[in-house]
């Protein structure tokens, strides 16, 4: 049985949803917490820089073991100079520092240095494309373990020949993905980050019951993916780009979307959604998550 809870906590408006996964041995359930946020978009207009370090002294204070950023973390790197899209990179750095534990940075559309013809950007240059992000902050693709837990950080950005992006995950990454997966086994309970989502219903609240969404806003080949991940012991596979929050579950899988830092891009809610992050808690091999709005207004 799910159970939505909304509770007031020093400002902090959290919502709750319970997720029970799997059978527990009494006294053999080991337990940790993390933070998911996503879509921070940092820059210095819109005082973002203000409101990130505000979700951060909230994080701070609810002090998970470690943060996963879902991708766009800064305003915009695909149609900006090198050095615009440096001094943004620096600066989500700078404000990121601030977190008291350890961060695993997940690559967005936006991270991607110089994409659009209209940045004036060669694709010979040093930091073109994902280069830019793996200089700064981590590779565009990797896992890592927590616990009897694995993490995947999927890359799902594709480039277009007119130098455009859409939502797919290449071939090679796909097979690595294979073989991730294939080390870990079967037992080991497993996340899965995507800034792009596998599956959302977001076009059908946000636009209309009948509107699909675009190449843009969804893994184009997220079927393939789905069927690889159904083969594992996959719990939850959290996503962002969308600045929508829902938890879709398919064949045992919960596919959150987990809204935005940055909601409406930093003015304000949007749908109804105030800008906030999701902290997940695990018991064993369960989940419980909450939508943390962190009690930012729009100055």
């Amino acid at each position: 049985m799910r159970k939505v809870i909304v509770l007031l906590i020093a400002s902090v408006f959290i919502f709750a949803c319970t997720t029970k996964n799997g059978k527990q041995k009494p006294g053999n359930a080991e337990k940790f917490s993390f933070v998911f946020m996503t879509d921070i978009h940092v820059c210095t207009e819109r005082n973002a820089d203000l409101g990130l370090q505000q979700a951060i002294d909230t994080i701070n204070k609810l002090a998970p073991d470690f943060v996963i950023t879902g991708g766009d973390n800064i305003m915009d790197a695909l149609g900006q100079t090198q050095g615009r899209a440096d001094s943004l990179y620096q600066l989500y750095t700078d404000i990121m520092k601030n977190l008291q534990m350890p961060v695993h940075h997940g690559m967005g559309n936006h991270e991607v240095f110089g994409l659009y013809i209209e940045s004036g950007v060669d694709p010979s240059h040093e930091f073109y494309g994902k280069k830019m992000f793996e200089n700064r902050l981590a590779k565009p693709y990797y896992s890592f373990d927590e616990k009897n837990w694995h993490f995947i950080m999927l890359d799902p950005i594709g480039f277009t020949e007119d130098r455009r992006y859409f939502g797919h995950i290449d071939s090679v990454q796909v097979e690595w993905l294979k073989a991730d997966l294939a080390a870990i086994g079967t037992e080991k309970p497993v996340v899965v980050v995507t800034h792009i989502p596998l599956v959302s219903i977001g076009s059908q609240i946000m636009e209309g019951p009948t509107e699909p969404l675009s190449k843009g806003s969804v893994v184009t080949n997220a079927n393939d993916i789905r069927k690889i991940l159904e083969h594992y012991n996959v719990k939850l596979v959290l996503q962002g780009h969308l600045h929508f929050l829902e938890d879709i579950e398919y064949h045992g899988i919960h596919y959150i979307t987990g809204g935005a830092v940055s909601s409406q891009w930093w003015q304000g809610p949007r749908y109804g959604m105030e800008e906030g992050f999701v902290k997940v808690d695990i018991t064993g091999e369960n989940f419980d998550w909450q939508y943390v709005d962190f009690g930012w207004e729009v100055k």
